[in-house]
């Protein structure tokens, strides 16, 4: 059955990357870009996604084995705007994708055909839309919802995520953005409630695999009495 998944790699203060780039300069110079290469680095030093981006070299160990099961999974990706020309370049003519690409954006392109079954389809409305066009062409496969964090909040605040797995890099950023953040418009006593159904330790990396389960009321509890007084003995 398809599910549509995300996954990210966060630190354990939750940020995916640095402070957002202001445009001044080289991206790859900036802070946001700093903060992205080192909870990614992870990724790149694998043999499974050097393979896929054509590069030699990387370890073959569970990380890479993680990124293999991540990429075989797909068959259709939703991927925000801002990931998809920054990556343009990057990518070249044979992405690493493979597969149908959908992309939330609010400036209509014609569809871009890249080789090795790579496409992108420029989706003007809305992510729900994108979701539905890439359940369409998944074959039956997941739709992988390849980022960035703010299109992950989306897919996730609408309701359309059914799984999410972090990667959760062991360093404090401080500062930069923030995957899971405010604009998931919860109430006050509102939670979206996970169940961990997976997890995967490494010393680069812990990969942790979730099971959205939905919005659900945050309730007090009994506070630990087992619903009756606690007795203390001396």
């Amino acid at each position: 059955m398809t599910k549509v998944t995300a996954q990210m790699s966060v630190s354990v203060d939750g940020f995916y990357a640095g402070p957002q780039f202001d445009g001044d300069g080289d991206w790859m110079d900036s802070a946001e870009s700093a903060g992205f290469f080192r909870v990614t680095r992870w990724a790149t030093e694998a043999m499974a996604w050097r393979e896929r981006q054509g590069f030699t070299g990387g370890e073959q160990d569970t990380n890479s084995d993680v990124i293999a099961e991540t990429f075989a999974a797909a068959g259709a990706y939703v991927m925000g705007r801002r990931m998809a020309d920054g990556g343009e370049v990057p990518w070249g003519e044979e992405p690493p994708f493979r597969a149908p690409v959908f992309v939330v954006t609010h400036r209509p392109r014609q569809r871009l055909l890249r080789g090795g079954g790579t496409s992108f389809t420029y989706v003007t409305d809305g992510v729900a839309s994108a979701v539905e066009q890439a359940r369409a062409a998944a074959g039956g496969k997941n739709v992988a919802v390849a980022g960035g964090g703010s299109l992950v909040r989306q897919v996730l605040k609408a309701g359309l995520l059914d799984e999410l797995e972090l990667h959760v890099v062991p360093v404090v950023l401080g500062t930069g953005l923030r995957l899971l953040d405010a604009d998931l418009d919860l109430g006050d006593k509102e939670a979206i409630e996970l169940t961990p159904t997976r997890v995967l330790h490494t010393p680069q990396v812990t990969h942790i695999r979730y099971e959205v389960g939905g919005r659900a009321p945050l309730v007090l509890d009994d506070r630990g009495r087992g619903g009756g007084p606690t007795v203390t003995r001396n």
